[in-house]
């Protein structure tokens, strides 16, 4: 059998057997950790109730406890009067002065925490509290920073030395950094190596994905992007409540999620290399041999040539458009341009809405091990409606209805009653839903949105903004220590403000994917006539044709 094309493989191979089965599910296996090495941090970072350590003092106790009233400055925080966290008083009742002109003077000899909850944080190891309570939501941002700089060269990496060997490098490194964590000293040691974990961990998560795009079949991508990759996130989102109910000291937490990370290394002998990197490489020989095994492995007796070194090595070369693109090409033209800055906000929002919300939870009312097994189970769900939304809906429509959806309900959260604690909750974590559901469709919507010469850019650069939402999102639910509803306004007016963007992107649903800038749809604006977008194809068509004879006539 000769195969002119690639994309004929997988049809040669069938769409859905035992090699397809494996590789779908040892590779959705590895997201596990994924689904939980930022979000421990819900736990690791959570602040304790705290207050000033005082010293011992016999003079004002009342039957064996210090009475605090008498040490401890009262404060309101919203609407309640409550103990000071950062501040004690620094005379004592019996020099004779009230409370009312008594000074006060900051926590000198440290704090101490409540450990009804955990046995211990980092927030408590480290008193990252009062004027260091910033610490705690810029560790998760030093984690998200490291996944920015991980997704920028990780694509390099992989298109360097191949997609199994970084899959795995990177899971090894997850693992080992993830054990030294354990034993960091100090809050800059932790920062460093998150940063290290985070950096590793979207490496995996990025050549994962695309091994598996390139092993599986067209009809199988879709459900490997969302039943698969998505639905086994969720998973490790489902895990990290359990262990974390369990194990309440945060080192020995992360051991316990940490450890079992060592068993993925077997499977380096169960996932193969991708066939199209080896061909793309002149690695023929190889790349004959794993879908010889694949063959032999879903019952398909096949003894001839699939891939002739002349013909493959040709039929890897691009056909369309043959002058070389740059991220320059995604703005060069007004149509793409707007596409593309359009689909770097709605990443930014959805980001900002699932990471903001998942952080939130210890700020919510209940217990925080329930609200966040619930908010990860009901994930699953989101994802399985996001798979059915992708398979019969039109792309803008249903992003757009549930990204406006999950904003309305946060705008709503501020007219319901403080005291409806449960009420608050519910519509928080259905607002957490629909923003998982939108996470998982955006994947798919932008990679149908940029054409095939700039697609791995279009979606590196999408990637990219999605980062930068997931690292300010720790701050959102910062913003719940002054104002209980602020985060809430914020999310869902820029949700809202996303949502109508959605509406002005190009559908993609039943349609073609566009292989050159000039097959890409233009925009659907309100105001723009049928003419007017005639005109506007036609000046982006002549700025490209400009650019490409440009770069002919260099050559």
């Amino acid at each position: 059998m000769n195969v002119q094309d690639y994309d004929e493989v997988p049809a040669f191979l069938g769409e859905w057997g035992p090699f397809q089965k494996s590789v779908f599910f040892l590779l959705s296996l590895t997201i596990i950790p994924n689904g939980y090495a930022g979000l421990v941090m819900v736990f690791l970072a959570d602040t304790p109730q705290h207050s000033c350590r005082l010293p011992n003092s016999t003079d004002v106790t009342t039957g064996g406890t210090v009475n605090l009233s008498l040490r401890l400055p009262v404060e309101e925080v919203d609407g309640e009067r409550v103990y000071s966290k950062c501040a004690r008083f620094k005379t004592h009742v019996g020099d004779g002065l009230n409370g009312t002109t008594r000074e006060t003077e900051p926590c000198a000899d440290g704090w101490e925490y409540s450990t009804d909850r955990y046995t211990s944080t980092i927030v408590s190891e480290w008193n990252l509290v009062c004027d260091d309570n910033w610490k705690g939501p810029f560790t998760v941002s030093v984690f998200f920073m490291g996944m920015l700089c991980g997704s920028l060269i990780s694509g390099l990496l992989s298109d360097r030395y191949g997609r199994k060997i970084i899959l795995f490098v990177s899971m090894a490194l997850q693992t080992v950094f993830s054990l030294i964590l354990v034993s960091s000293q100090s809050w800059a040691m932790f920062s460093i190596l998150f940063f290290i974990i985070g950096f590793v961990q979207i490496s995996k998560y990025i050549v994962m994905f695309i091994l598996g795009s390139e092993l599986l079949g067209k009809t199988v991508r879709i459900a490997y992007g969302t039943l698969g990759v998505c639905l086994f996130f969720a998973l490790g989102s489902v895990v990290l409540p359990i262990f974390a109910y369990f194990i309440r000291d945060w080192r020995m937490l992360l051991l316990a999620l940490s450890l079992p990370q060592i068993l993925y290394m077997p499977l380096w002998w169960f996932i193969p290399e991708s066939p199209r990197w080896l061909l793309s490489q002149g690695r023929v020989e190889e790349a004959e041999v794993i879908v010889q095994a694949a063959a032999k492995r879903n019952g398909i007796k096949h003894t001839a040539v699939i891939f002739e070194n002349r013909s493959d090595q040709e039929c890897m070369l691009p056909t369309g458009d043959k002058h070389a693109h740059t991220y320059l090409d995604l703005v060069r033209t007004s149509n793409l341009r707007n596409i593309t800055i359009i689909a770097m906000f709605v990443w930014i929002i959805s980001s900002v809405g699932y990471f903001g919300l998942s952080f939130s939870i210890p700020n919510m009312h209940g217990d925080p091990y329930i609200n966040c097994f619930i908010s990860a189970a009901t994930e699953i769900v989101s994802y399985v409606i996001a798979w059915i939304l992708l398979r019969t809906s039109p792309r803008r429509i249903s992003l757009a209805c549930i990204v406006v959806f999950s904003g309305v309900l946060l705008l709503l959260i501020q007219i319901v009653p403080s005291d409806h604690h449960v009420l608050i909750t519910i519509m928080t974590m259905i607002s957490k839903f629909g923003y998982a559901a939108a996470f998982s469709m955006i994947f798919v919507f932008s990679a149908e949105l940029y054409p095939t010469v700039v697609r791995n850019m279009g979606f590196g650069v999408c990637s990219m903004a999605s980062r930068i939402g997931s690292i300010i999102s720790p701050y959102f639910a910062y913003l719940e220590t002054y104002n209980k509803v602020l985060p809430f306004i914020l999310m869902g007016s820029l949700s809202v403000m996303a949502g109508i963007f959605c509406l002005v992107l190009p559908e993609t649903f039943g349609q073609p994917l566009p292989q050159t800038i000039q097959q890409v749809q233009p925009m659907i604006w309100w105001t723009t006539k049928r003419n007017d977008i005639i005109a506007v194809a036609e000046k982006d068509k002549k700025v490209e044709n400009e650019h490409l004879n440009s770069q002919i006539d260099a050559v």
